[in-house]
């Protein structure tokens, strides 16, 4: 990857997960295999996997990507909707994985299904990207005040969930939040 590109990894099976973690980290780091090996290590004795689907399409849940994260030396915050995306220390946050609803078609039909879709925002070159492996390219957000209206409008969806990727010691320190809103 050459200096200005931006890493953006294509909807592949149900490796969505997979697919937000590589983008949000900007390398492949993970495939399914390794997908595949944490859900082990997360479900030892199972021989039904709770952590993917049962077809070994992928479907990995947010106990793969966290473990996946941890292994990197980052973590992943659970966002708490009833707060504002204007609490948001943002430059202490490395990337953003959120979990939102996606319709669900069979090639240009689209079925009245919906199921869950994991999908990577990142800061790349000073602008924010929609990362989403389901886009043909990276969607150019623009600076932090169109992120927080992007963040604000995609957490709006009843059932859509955000975490944060930070270092190790911004979770435990708590400076992904303002100073503001921590002392609520």
């Amino acid at each position: 990857m050459s200096e200005g590109e931006v890493f953006h990894e294509k909807q592949r099976l149900e490796l969505c997960a997979i697919h937000a973690l590589n983008n949000v980290l900007q390398e492949r780091v993970f495939t399914k295999e390794t997908a595949d090996d944490i859900c082990k290590r997360l479900a030892p004795q199972c021989v039904v996997n709770p952590h993917r689907s049962v077809l070994g399409t992928g479907n990995y849940d947010v106990n793969v990507i966290m473990a996946a994260l941890q292994s990197r030396e980052l973590a992943a915050v659970w966002w708490d909707k009833r707060r504002t995306v204007r609490s948001l220390c943002v430059s202490k946050v490395q990337g953003f994985i959120l979990n939102v609803p996606s319709r669900v078609s069979l090639g240009i039909v689209s079925l009245p299904l919906r199921r869950r879709h994991w999908l990577a925002v990142r800061q790349v070159n000073g602008q924010y990207y929609n990362l989403d492996s389901k886009l043909k390219s990276p969607a150019c957000i623009g600076g932090e005040a169109e992120l927080r209206t992007f963040l604000g409008e995609q957490l709006s969806q009843d059932v859509a969930e955000m975490l944060l990727v930070v270092r190790r010691e911004v979770e435990e320190d708590g400076s992904w939040l303002s100073s503001n809103d921590a002392k609520e």
